[in-house]
């Protein structure tokens, strides 16, 4: 099983998906972590600086709706993927592709967050951010 856990750096898991510079990769066997790997993250409108300002909505740099097709193909082998916050949109979209999107709220490393999803020990959120929508 594969499961990406969004990064702003590539070391740390990102406070929101779309903001999102790297998506790191964990393969996933018996219930332990058996390979990593880092992906560029050139897909989201963020990434691309197409987003601009800390706020959301047209007045901060957003125009129109976004497309996620892209991401959600460059992480279709994955079965979750892992973050902070995450627009409904976004949700809605890898979950129609089969992707698991799981906001969490512990304060852990991407490491750490794979293992808690795995045990099912992660803090999961009740909700996705509607900052979107």
């Amino acid at each position: 099983m594969k499961i990406a856990v969004a990064s702003i750096d590539g070391t740390s898991v990102s406070q929101h998906f779309g903001q999102s510079r790297y998506f790191i990769v964990f393969d996933v066997a018996d219930d332990k972590i058996v390979g990593r790997e880092v992906r560029d993250n050139t897909f989201t409108p963020h990434a691309q600086g197409q987003c601009h300002g800390h706020g959301h909505g047209a007045e901060h740099g957003h125009h129109g709706e976004h497309s996620h097709a892209a991401v959600v193909g460059a992480l279709q082998d994955c079965q979750a993927l892992l973050c902070r916050g995450m627009g409904g949109r976004a949700a809605v979209e890898l979950q129609a592709n089969g992707i698991r999107p799981v906001v969490f709220t512990d304060d852990v490393s991407p490491e750490e967050a794979v293992a808690g999803l795995v045990a099912g020990t992660l803090t999961v959120a009740s909700t996705f951010c509607r900052c979107h929508e």
